[in-house]
């Protein structure tokens, strides 16, 4: 009874890793590198990269849904359908009166992750229950995921923001253990499979709260590719110091010990950007380390 109570919780467990990290990954090949081809462009002077950039970033909601979608393995037609789920979820286009798009907004990636989810587990339940699947898997698909995201995605992204409203408040109060605890949390998120970006911008960390995130975040990455550049070389110190920690987690499974130093820098160094140095940042750069 034990082993199947501990298999099911792995199976859970492994669930809810892979959604994750397709949300990571939509996120990260969107918001992410838009966001730094945005910035490429800007301080080269080229509009036309900043503009892809931009656009990229917009496009943050349907990257999330097909990466989910992906994730938990939805046929094609699922996937696709998928990507306009999470834009609907994501909140991506701003509706007015009847069909008028007013404008496109980045996005919250919690919402178009549930819509996605939603949406591509239902694809694959009617997937090959008919021969007319090439309209009904992406109609079951976008019509699920969009009712998701329509109503229950904006409850969620609201719960988000009110919670990190009160984090923002609560740094600004108690910057010394707030630091602390904001720099180490946010920085060890960055490492495991789960997204520090999408978790900064649905909270709307702002001001010495994101300051102290990116510390965290930063101290992750930079530590792991400092350490372990004896074997990794410039390759794995570009990668870990510019791109993400989570390369390490095969080693953190094995060794959880290797884990200490970075954690414990972001400790230290929280409060500093919190009451020192006073540093702030956007939602945006929050949750991106180095990279932002």
């Amino acid at each position: 009874m034990a082993e199947g109570s501990t298999s099911s919780k792995r199976q859970v467990g492994g669930y809810v890793t892979r959604v994750l990290s397709g949300m990571a990954q939509g996120l990260f090949a969107s918001l992410i590198i838009g966001l730094i081809i945005k910035q490429i462009g800007h301080y080269a002077g080229i509009v036309l990269i900043e503009q892809i950039g931009m656009i990229a970033q917009y496009l943050t909601g349907p990257a999330i849904g097909i990466g989910v979608a992906m994730s938990v393995g939805a046929s094609p037609l699922g996937i696709l359908g998928s990507a306009v789920a999470g834009a609907v979820g994501a909140g991506t286009f701003v509706l007015g009166d009847g069909t008028t798009i007013i404008r496109m907004a980045l996005g919250e990636p919690v919402g178009a992750m549930v819509a996605g989810l939603v949406g591509a587990e239902l694809s694959k339940k009617v997937a090959g229950k008919t021969g007319v699947d090439i309209i009904v898997v992406p109609s079951t698909s976008i019509i699920s995921g969009a009712l998701v995201g329509y109503y229950i995605a904006p409850s969620i992204a609201a719960m988000l923001s009110y919670l990190g409203a009160f984090i923002n408040a609560l740094t600004t109060l108690y910057p010394l253990p707030m630091g602390i605890l904001v720099s180490t949390v946010v920085g060890m998120v960055l490492t495991l499979p789960i997204s520090s970006a999408a978790i900064s911008i649905s909270l709307g960390l702002d001001g010495l709260a994101a300051g102290a995130a990116v510390v965290g975040c930063s101290c992750q990455m930079i530590g792991f590719a400092v350490s372990s550049y004896k074997e990794n070389k410039i390759g794995g110190l570009v990668s870990q110091g510019l791109g993400t920690s989570m390369l390490q987690i095969p080693n953190i499974w094995k060794n959880p010990l290797i884990w200490i130093p970075p954690t414990l820098t972001s400790a230290i160094l929280g409060p500093i950007s919190t009451m020192v140095f006073k540093m702030e940042n956007n939602s945006l750069g929050a949750g991106m380390g180095t990279s932002g």
